[in-house]
C-alpha cells in the first residue's frame, strides 16, 4: 500500500511543487490548509501541473492553534513541515515572527511524535547557517547563525529561532520520530499559481519595471522543484536522518536576474530595470526604502555558502540559475497577467 506523506501549508509555493512531486511518485498525500473552502482551486492548480489528485486529501489545521493536528497526522508514514505561519509581524520588531513561527513548529513535532510519525522534514532557511558577515566565514550546516545579528529582518530571525527550538524538542520529546531540516536560499521557479508568491514577488516587481533602479543585491537561487525532490530525498534517505541540508545554487546579482528576464523573454521582458544604484546611493536613500531596508546589511555582498553537503548524501543537482529565472518569469507571465 503507498505510504502516506502530510504535507503543511498546501496553498503554499514550495508545499504545492511538493505535492505535485509526492503524487506523481505515487505517495497518498494529505495537506493542511487552514480553510477547506481552498481544497477544490488547490485540488485544480495540482492536477493543472500534472499529477494525478485522485490520491490527495485536505484537513483543516491552522499553525496557530491545537485543533486538527492529530487528525493531520492520523495513519501518515512522513510529515514535511514547509508551511509559516503568516501575518504576526510588527514593523521594526525583529521579534515579531517568531512567536507564530516557533509555537506553530513545536505544535506539529507533538502532533507528529504522538502520531508515530517516522520523519519530518522541515523548511527552514539559508539564513539559520550564516555566520556574522564580517567574519568571512563560508555558510554550512555546522554553523547556527545568531539571532541577535542586525544583518537578520524578522522573518530570517523566526526562522533561526523555529529551527533551533525544533531540534531541541526533538531532543528531549522526539521518541522514535526523526528531524530532517532543509535550509533553502531564495526560492524561484515556475509558480503554480498566482498566489504566495514569496519570494517570486522580487522578479514579478523586475518584469513589471521596480524598482527603476537596482541596488546590488544577490541571491543563492533554487528552484522549487529542485527544492521539492530535495525534500522528499530528505525524506526517505536513511543518512539524512538528524541533519540539516543547505539547498542552493547559482549565486545570482539582481542586475543579472534582471537581464536574464529581458534576454529569454524577449519583448515580454522589456520593462525589466535596466540601471542599478551605486551602493553608497543605495545606503544614502534606506531611510526612504522600507522594502530594502531590512537588507541593508548585505547590499553590495556576496556572502559564501555551500550546498556540498545536499549534492554528496541526497544527490542533490540543482539546474541552472538563468533556467530557473526564466521559467519563472514565463510563469509570471502566464498566470498573472
Amino acid at each position: 500500500m503507498p505510504e502516506t506523506v502530510l504535507v503543511t501549508g498546501g496553498t503554499g509555493f514550495v508545499a504545492g511543487w511538493c505535492i505535485v512531486d509526492l503524487l506523481q511518485r505515487g505517495y497518498l498525500v494529505r495537506t493542511t490548509l487552514r480553510s477547506l473552502s481552498k481544497a477544490p482551486a488547490l485540488r485544480a492548480t495540482i492536477a493543472a501541473a500534472g499529477a494525478n489528485t485522485d490520491g490527495l486529501s485536505f484537513v483543516a489545521a491552522d499553525l496557530t492553534r491545537d485543533a486538527g493536528w492529530d487528525e493531520a497526522m492520523a495513519g501518515c508514514d512522513y510529515v514535511l513541515h514547509v508551511a509559516s505561519p503568516l501575518g504576526g509581524g510588527i514593523p521594526g520588531d525583529r521579534n515579531s515572527f517568531v512567536e507564530p513561527a516557533r509555537d506553530g513548529t513545536i505544535r506539529v513535532l507533538k502532533a507528529a511524535v504522538g502520531a508515530g510519525i517516522k520523519r519530518v522534514v522541515m523548511t527552514s532557511a539559508a539564513a539559520t547557517a550564516r555566520p556574522p558577515l564580517s567574519t568571512d566565514r563560508i555558510s554550512d550546516e555546522t554553523i547556527w547563525a545568531d539571532p541577535d545579528d542586525p544583518q537578520f529582518d524578522a522573518y530570517r530571525v523566526s526562522k533561526i529561532l523555529a529551527e533551533r527550538a525544533a531540534w531541541d524538542f526533538m531532543k528531549t520529546s522526539g521518541g522514535m520520530t526523526e528531524l530532517t531540516t532543509v535550509l533553502p536560499g531564495a526560492v524561484f521557479g515556475p509558480i503554480l499559481s498566482a498566489e504566495n508568491l514569496g519570494s517570486v514577488k522580487i522578479l514579478q516587481d523586475l518584469l513589471e519595471g521596480r524598482p527603476r533602479a537596482m541596488p546590488k543585491l544577490g541571491f543563492w537561487v533554487v528552484d522549487v522543484r529542485d527544492l521539492a525532490d530535495l525534500h522528499i530525498r530528505a525524506m526517505t534517505s536513511p543518512e539524512a536522518a538528524g541533519e540539516r541540508f543547505i539547498a542552493a545554487g547559482d549565486f545570482m546579482w539582481m542586475d543579472e536576474i534582471a537581464s536574464t528576464l529581458r534576454t529569454n523573454l524577449g519583448s515580454l521582458g522589456s520593462k525589466t530595470p535596466t540601471r542599478q544604484l551605486p551602493t553608497l546611493v543605495v545606503r544614502l536613500l534606506l531611510p526612504f526604502l522600507p522594502s530594502v531596508r531590512t537588507l541593508a546589511p548585505l547590499i553590495g555582498r556576496k556572502f559564501r555558502l555551500s550546498s556540498d553537503k545536499a549534492r554528496r548524501v541526497l544527490g542533490f543537482s540543482p539546474r541552472p540559475g538563468t533556467v530557473t529565472v526564466t521559467d519563472c518569469g514565463e510563469s509570471l507571465l502566464e498566470r498573472t497577467s
